[in-house]
């Protein structure tokens, strides 16, 4: 009988543990960061930033996940396991905008957050899509470096991706708007040529660029392809210190052009300032700020805030600039 009352007593205890545990499990606010694929180095960066986010906010666990190949068949999978895992929000880049939806529309229904960072989702299928910056940004910034690498003066040209790609296209369009302002009345833009996002041709529209205007001094490459073309002609055609290319690059490529002169700095996304940022704005969402909805606008941490659209969408800003200070300390990431 004493044994029999011990036996319960130490169950009772057991009980007890497993239920203040549970308890503490459950205070803890868990988002969920479902990416493109896992082994990808700039999600590996955001995932850095995720943490980061979480150990600041101290009351939030981040479940890193993706599938093993970027599709969102894959995605699925996942958002259906953590649905059952009742996890308060997930944060993801989507592998389709629209394929997605429908798993995320019953997790919303499920009473979980979801905002899509970096590739967005449909409207419908999200709260949020937090993009890494906007067309506005990313004119202007290139605009600037271009500028600021020949003493704002001088020909520059534009070497894009393909004539029909429509970010490229906006991009460009910003970018001619910003050269009207007075601060850059002194640069003048000679030439846009399309390299196709292809390397080949890419390399031989730059060569033809520096052939063609012998006065050149700038070349821009809104496109991580043709940057890398362009710095090579530019190595290749001797012409390192007076013709510079800038544009946006992933740091793993342009380490190099970096070092060999042909580049002084060139921007891109700041992964681990995006990941930071998406899961700052998930706990927004999670802890019902009364902002967190269209029109409204959302803390992120460290980064401010950022102001949500009627469509639901927010920019993070500028894109983010390397140089011969961080560009290998970046390299190794993405």
């Amino acid at each position: 009988m004493k044994l029999n009352k011990l036996l319960l007593a130490v169950v009772a205890i057991g009980m007890l543990a497993c239920l203040s545990a549970c308890e503490k499990k459950s205070d803890k606010t868990r988002i969920a960061m479902v990416v493109k694929n896992l082994g990808n180095g700039f999600f590996d960066a955001a995932h850095q930033g995720a943490d980061e986010a979480a150990k600041e906010l101290g009351n939030v666990e981040v479940i890193y996940t993706g599938p093993t190949t970027p599709s969102a068949e894959g995605q699925i999978e996942i958002i259906n396991s953590l649905i059952s895992q009742k996890v308060d929000a997930i944060v993801i880049s989507a592998n389709d905008p629209n394929a997605l939806v429908p798993i995320t529309t019953k997790a919303i229904q499920r009473g979980i957050k979801v905002i899509s960072f970096d590739s967005g989702l449909a409207p419908e299928g999200r709260l949020m899509q937090l993009s890494p910056s906007n067309a506005d940004l990313i004119g202007e910034k290139q605009i600037q470096m271009a500028a600021k690498a020949i003493g704002g003066e001088g020909e520059i040209a534009i070497l894009s991706a393909s004539a029909q790609a429509t970010n490229q296209n906006i991009w460009i369009g910003v970018m001619k708007k910003v050269l009207e302002k007075p601060e850059y009345a002194n640069l003048k833009l000679v030439a846009t040529v399309y390299g196709d996002d292809q390397s080949d041709k890419s390399y031989r529209e730059a060569i033809g660029l520096l052939r063609s205007h012998p006065n050149l001094k700038a070349i821009i490459a809104p496109t991580t392809v043709g940057i890398v073309a362009a710095s090579k002609a530019v190595v290749d055609e001797k012409l390192v210190g007076k013709v510079f290319v800038t544009g946006l690059g992933l740091p793993s490529e342009m380490a190099g052009h970096v070092k060999s002169g042909a580049v002084k700095e060139f921007a891109i996304w700041n992964p681990i300032d995006l990941g930071y940022a998406a899961t700052y704005a998930a706990n927004e969402f999670v802890k019902g700020a009364p902002d967190a909805k269209p029109n409204g606008s959302v803390k992120v941490g460290r980064l401010g805030s950022v102001n949500i659209d009627g469509t639901g969408e927010a920019a993070l800003g500028p894109p983010f600039t390397y140089n011969a200070e961080n560009v290998e300390q970046f390299a190794k990431m993405f």
